[in-house]
C-alpha cells in the first residue's frame, strides 16, 4: 500500500524511567485480522508515522508485529529498531515471582526483539498455572484467582528493567491504591499506569504520584475485550468489577 499523505509527527511524554513515549499508540488486541492482514495493517501504521505498538503476551500479537518491525527495517520504513516503541504486558498465569522473566523472554522470542520499551503487569490478579494450558492462554478463571503477590511480582519486573530487557516497567489497570503500594518498597517505580478511561471501578487519575496515565480504547473501542473460553468467557468490566467483590479483593489485597 503506498501513502501519500505526509507521515504524522506525534510528540513524546517524559517518563519517570527517564525514557520518552509516544503519545499515541496503535493497540494490536485479539479482535484485530488474522496474522498476514496484522501485519499488513501494522506495515502501514509505520508507513505513516505511527512509532508506539502496544501488544500483550495474552493477545496473539506478539508474533506479528515484530514481523511487521523486521519487514519495515529491511524496506528502510525505519532506520533502527530505537525508532519504534513496544509495549507488551505480563498475563495473570505469570504473575509468580519465578515466572516473570521467563515470561518477558518468551515475549521477546515472540516479537524477535532484545528489549521491550515498557513491560506491564496486565492485571492486579494472579491466577494458578495449569499444568496442561497453552503458554499465555487467554483465560480468566475465578476459581483460579489466588492471592496475589504484588511485592514478588514487582521485584521480579524490576530484574527485567535491571538485565536491560525491558527499559521501562509498569502496571496496567491498577487503582491508585495499589500503585501507593507499590511505591513503598519499589526500587524503581511504575512508570505508567495503562487503563481505560471509561471504568468506572477504579480511580486511575494517579496525579499526586509521579506515575504516566495511559488510556487505551480511548476513542476507537468500547472495554467490550473477552477473557477466558467457553462458559468461562467474562468481559474486562466483568473482571474489573469481579475484584471488587468481597472475596476477590480480599485476595487481591494480599
Amino acid at each position: 500500500m503506498t501513502m501519500n499523505m505526509k507521515q504524522m509527527l506525534v510528540p513524546n511524554v517524559n517518563l519517570n524511567s527517564g525514557h520518552e513515549m509516544p503519545l499515541i499508540g496503535m493497540g494490536t488486541a485479539p479482535s484485530l485480522p488474522q496474522h498476514d492482514e496484522l501485519v499488513s495493517t501494522l506495515i502501514d501504521a509505520i508507513e505513516i508515522g505511527y512509532r508506539h505498538f502496544d501488544t500483550a503476551a495474552v493477545y496473539g500479537s506478539e508474533e506479528a508485529l515484530g514481523q511487521a518491525v523486521a519487514e519495515t527495517l529491511q524496506r528502510g520504513l525505519i532506520k533502527s529498531r530505537e525508532q519504534v516503541f513496544i509495549t507488551s504486558k505480563l498475563w495473570c498465569t505469570d504473575s509468580h515471582r519465578d515466572l516473570v522473566l521467563p515470561a518477558l523472554k518468551r515475549t521477546l522470542g515472540r516479537l524477535k526483539m532484545d528489549y521491550l520499551d515498557l513491560y506491564l503487569i496486565h492485571l492486579p490478579v494472579t491466577m494458578k498455572k495449569k499444568v496442561n494450558s497453552k503458554d499465555d492462554e487467554m483465560r480468566f478463571d475465578k476459581e483460579d484467582i489466588i492471592p496475589f503477590d504484588m511485592r514478588g511480582t514487582w521485584e521480579a519486573m524490576e530484574e527485567c528493567c535491571r538485565l536491560g530487557l525491558a527499559k521501562s516497567i509498569g502496571v496496567s489497570n491498577f487503582a491508585c491504591i495499589k500503585l501507593s503500594q507499590i511505591l513503598h518498597y519499589a526500587t524503581i517505580p511504575p512508570a505508567v499506569n495503562q487503563a481505560n478511561p471509561l471504568l468506572d471501578s477504579a480511580d486511575v487519575l494517579c496525579s499526586s504520584i509521579s506515575v504516566s496515565s495511559e488510556w487505551y480504547s480511548a476513542i476507537a473501542s468500547d472495554i467490550s475485550s473477552l477473557f477466558g473460553k467457553g462458559d468461562n468467557k467474562m468481559f474486562l468490566k466483568e473482571v474489573l468489577e469481579a475484584l471488587e467483590e468481597p472475596v476477590m479483593m480480599a485476595l487481591v489485597k494480599t
